[in-house]
């Protein structure tokens, strides 16, 4: 680790704690040269896979995608903004454990309305009507039974 004040090459490691979530190493060091102490932090960096839309663009997985989708789908509903972040955090990890490189759009459209349906029957139908675009009422109707099934 190059030192912020001096960049010389070595550092020592004086001394390393583990966060409470486990998540994250603080590291306190001390430069061999300058002698003065600076902290760093290592975490794992986690590479989310390519979303491949229906036309064949290729784009970055976006976590801010699946919170506008179920915030637009829950406008004004009474769900939990816990629920929601474990229903992102689900899809999210769903899409890790497959390991795979990229992933259609139409899949993860897929989990989200999975997700919506446990969450709530009329953002299911908001969102699934316009993710597969209905032209007319029966599709709707069609939609609310599946729903209404569980």
């Amino acid at each position: 680790m190059k030192c912020p004040f001096c960049s010389a090459q070595e550092t020592q490691v004086i001394d390393s704690r583990v966060s409470e979530e486990g998540d994250v190493v603080r590291r306190r060091r001390r430069c061999t040269v300058c002698h003065k102490r600076f902290t760093t932090y290592e975490g794992a960096e986690l590479r989310m896979p390519t979303i491949v839309k229906s036309n064949g663009q290729r784009e970055d997985f976006s976590r801010g995608k699946l919170e506008t989708s179920f915030h637009r789908a829950l406008h004004k509903r009474l769900v939990e903004t816990a629920k929601v972040e474990e229903a992102i955090e689900r899809i999210e990890q769903a899409v890790l454990n497959e390991a795979k490189r990229e992933h259609s759009s139409r899949k993860i459209g897929e989990m989200v309305m999975e997700e919506l349906k446990k969450l709530d029957q009329v953002g299911y139908v908001r969102f699934a009507s316009v993710y597969r675009s209905f032209s007319d009422v029966e599709e709707f109707k069609d939609a609310i039974r599946e729903v209404t099934k569980q």
